[in-house]
């Protein structure tokens, strides 16, 4: 062996002990032995080829994740780590759904998911409608009577109105009428809401927020107890669309996985504190968030939620003026498009996430001009409010 061919040479031949963190695998491929394993993997066997198709990092934080939403329900689902939460929501869409299948939703919807359904899925020939979920009768009459609704899409709670949806009561419809149920458990996480206990067929992530909690990770998961249509499906459209995850980002959320329950309990109390807070302030109009019992949904969120969470929005008297003044104060907090972080991150929706959303539609969903989101951080709770407070006053 030449110089060259020992420097490149990159599998050494040595077992080692069991390593204590997850290894990272870098690798774009994969090594066959010889020419009849490769053969037998392409035609179905299980083991890695391509990392556009799997990776022994991403199938591990996916499997992780699977068994968290799956708890205690004696259910069990299969995932796939996408390149984000917008490519985890492209990719369920487009494996399950073709030209003439509607998709029934809410209005209420974070706005680059209302903006993929509007202008992406209808260029295609899928029919988006969106309608208001608390009206169970209209609900159950779609289901019953639109034989080309092919799939609910839900998010519960609603990005940034806190609104909720009754899940328990659209997973036993869809079982009914055999549609499929599918949820963007974002701002839960597992730690406190199991869409699946709630019969849901299909769970999205974008793990970029809590499940990763550090800001370092763009990433997003599809869940699903239905291991027939992700295999045959699910895993078609991400292997063909190329909405893998990179090994890289899944190893960042699985470390980050490790503080999911401290950080969400963390995250609910002090949320609840800053809720009381604002509820009081004479400059607030409202607070959404389902931790007051002034909340429409707060029945309904100690039903379907362990803890309230650590999402919320309030409006200020003043409209837009009002907000834009309120963001510029802002010191300790951070301003900025992402939540599910460890610090406290402030957002002007009608700015910012839901710009591109008609203003008509954005307040009769109460996402006024000046409502602001806040994704409650880890930080001391007296430490948030007294920033709030001095933006405020």
């Amino acid at each position: 062996m030449n110089i060259t061919s020992a420097c490149v040479k990159e599998t050494p031949d040595f077992r080692s002990t069991k390593p204590h963190v997850l290894p990272l695998y870098p690798t774009s491929s994969f090594a066959f032995e010889n020419i009849d394993q490769g053969i037998a993997m392409f035609s179905g066997e299980p083991g890695h080829k391509y990392s556009r198709y799997s990776n022994p990092t991403n199938d591990a934080v996916a499997d992780k994740i699977a068994r968290l939403e799956c708890h205690g329900t004696g259910l069990e689902a299969t995932a796939y780590l996408t390149a984000s939460g917008m490519a985890a929501i492209s990719t369920l869409c487009t494996g399950l759904l073709q030209s003439g299948d509607k998709v029934l939703t809410q209005e209420n919807l974070y706005g680059g998911t209302a903006e993929l359904m509007n202008r992406i899925l209808t260029k295609n020939g899928i029919v988006v409608e969106m309608i208001d979920f608390k009206n169970h009768t209209l609900v159950e009459e779609k289901m019953r009577t639109e034989k080309q609704i092919k799939l609910v899409y839900l998010e519960s709670p609603a990005n940034p109105t806190m609104s909720l949806v009754d899940l328990e009561f659209v997973g036993n419809l869809g079982k009914q009428y055999g549609v499929l149920t599918a949820i963007d458990n974002t701002f839960c996480t597992p730690y406190i809401q199991q869409p699946f206990a709630h019969g849901i067929n299909f769970i999205v992530h974008s793990t970029t927020k809590f499940l990763n909690g550090h800001g370092n990770s763009i990433a997003g998961i599809i869940v699903s107890t239905r291991k027939d249509l992700m295999e045959q499906k699910i895993f078609t459209a991400l292997k063909l669309l190329g909405t893998n995850c990179s090994p890289f980002e899944a190893w960042l959320l699985h470390n980050g996985l490790k503080t999911l329950a401290l950080r969400m309990e963390k995250h609910s109390a002090n949320a609840l504190q800053i809720a009381e807070y604002l509820d009081r302030h004479p400059a607030v109009e409202t607070v959404n968030y389902n931790g007051l019992p002034t909340h429409p949904d707060h029945d309904l969120a100690k039903k379907q939620m362990r803890l309230f969470g650590g999402m919320m929005s309030f409006s200020l008297h003043g409209g837009m003026q009002a907000g834009l003044d309120f963001m510029n104060k802002i010191k300790f907090c951070t301003l900025a498009p992402t939540l599910g972080d460890v610090d406290t991150l402030l957002l002007h929706p009608a700015s910012m996430s839901h710009r591109g959303i008609a203003k008509e539609i954005r307040e009769r969903n109460g996402i006024t001009d000046g409502l602001i989101r806040i994704s409650v951080g880890i930080e001391e709770a007296e430490d948030i409010i007294a920033d709030l407070k001095q933006a405020l006053d």
